[in-house]
């Protein structure tokens, strides 16, 4: 359910919307293909994975439907319902690739996402036939939550049904492309994460990943008496501008001072190795961001631990502490993002909150009791400063990661 105010309603559904519009927008034809891939919301372990580190997320019931069907000719044609960041076309037009028309980056910014999938799906050989398609999201755009790697492997995951016989990858070789292809044509230096729980998400679990060997341990969540509670401050980011790469760009800098080739270096340093270098440092921002990298692959390895041991006091412990470390040493918190955790600390039955996503505004994320889900949220909507945006909520369970969906039931997954 999504929680708007103090009014709970039905979850939005991606299937249902795609199919209206590719209905409308295509004369009333129906589609024969439909791929799902969720968001995600990570636990803990957050600005880790670029750097060989630790991360803990889970897959929401919330996801990217693309829907649609190969036609003759060869232009591909992509609609979506989605209210776009960059405020582009919402329909877009392009060539089929191949070795003579190469996808290239272009206008508007949403469908670079598409675009570089096509090209890492096929490296440009000309195998993908012409298509339309309709997209449809119910993730939060620029929240943190991931609706680019939602878009990403759902699209990839259309591309499969369209295309079987280029379809047998293994699924960390799918992540891997559509990681690729959000590097070379969104331009965004992400790690592994995201496309890696869209692609491998299972229900009732949460994944740690280790980033450097790309192996996932599930962890059950599926205790009824918890519940993740994600509120969005409607604060939004575009992580393609200058901080993330300079973050990306500090904690390279940080490593080599440290004694390693690069960033991803940091993932073998303890806090005493950071500690005892810290005179090394000309920079204190560089020194502090690699205090939080490794401080925070320790804090998720321990969270992990204590989730499978339902030990729900210490993971709330480690989201606090994590949520710190993001604010004071890593500096991607907002002030927006600040209260909101504060403000669900303050209710009895929160374990823990923390700011979640690449930062600069999106959600946080609340461990909770489930008997206590709505008193935290009245408590932040009285209390929370007017001049902010109002934020919204909504609860997810653990969801099924990347697939198609029988359009013989129509019914999403």
């Amino acid at each position: 359910a999504a929680i708007f105010g103090s009014l709970i309603t039905r979850r939005p559904m991606a299937l249902e919307e795609a199919l209206a519009l590719f209905r409308s927008r295509f004369d009333g034809i129906e589609p024969n293909i439909a791929a799902y891939a969720p968001g995600r919301v990570n636990l803990i372990g957050e600005h880790t994975d670029y750097c060989d580190g630790f991360v803990f997320p889970m897959a929401l019931d919330r996801a990217t439907v693309v829907v649609g069907r190969a036609i003759d000719g060869n232009e591909c044609t992509i609609v979506t319902s989605a209210p776009q960041i960059d405020t582009g076309e919402a329909r877009v037009v392009f060539h089929r690739p191949t070795p003579s028309t190469p996808t290239q980056p272009g206008h508007p910014k949403w469908a670079n996402y598409v675009r570089g999938v096509l090209a890492a799906f096929d490296a440009n050989r000309g195998n993908i036939p012409a298509f339309e398609a309709a997209i449809a999201t119910t993730v939060p755009l620029g929240g943190g939550l991931s609706s680019s790697a939602a878009l990403e492997v759902a699209t990839f995951t259309f591309l499969e049904a369209l295309c079987p016989d280029l379809a047998s990858r293994r699924v960390e070789e799918k992540a891997l492309l559509c990681q690729k292809a959000e590097h070379e044509y969104a331009g965004v230096p992400c790690g592994i994460m995201d496309q890696f729980i869209a692609a491998m998400g299972e229900r009732g679990h949460a994944l740690k990943i280790d980033c450097r060997s790309q192996k996932g341990d599930l962890v059950p969540l599926s205790d009824p008496s918890v519940t993740v509670l994600i509120t969005d401050s409607h604060v939004r980011h575009e992580l393609s501008g200058s901080e993330y790469p300079k973050r990306v760009k500090q904690c390279d800098s940080a490593a080599q001072v440290l004694g390693k080739a690069d960033r991803k270096g940091l993932r073998d340093l303890t806090l005493e190795d950071v500690e005892a270098g810290k005179s090394k440092f000309s920079d204190e921002l560089e020194y502090k961001r690699a205090k939080h990298v490794v401080s925070e692959n320790k804090r998720t390895n321990r969270a992990a631990e204590a989730l499978r041991n339902g030990d729900y006091v210490l993971f709330g412990k480690l989201m606090n502490e994590s949520h710190a470390s993001l604010k004071d040493d890593f500096e991607v918190s907002s002030v927006e993002l600040d209260k909101l955790t504060e403000l669900a600390r303050q209710v009895e039955g929160v374990f823990g909150s923390r700011m979640t996503g690449g930062g600069f505004g999106g959600c946080t994320v609340t461990l909770v009791k489930s008997t206590a889900v709505q008193a935290t949220q009245d408590h932040i909507l009285k209390n929370y400063p007017k001049e902010h945006p109002v934020p919204s909520f909504f609860t997810s369970a653990p969801g099924r990661g990347a697939h198609v969906i029988s359009l013989a039931g129509a019914k999403e997954q």
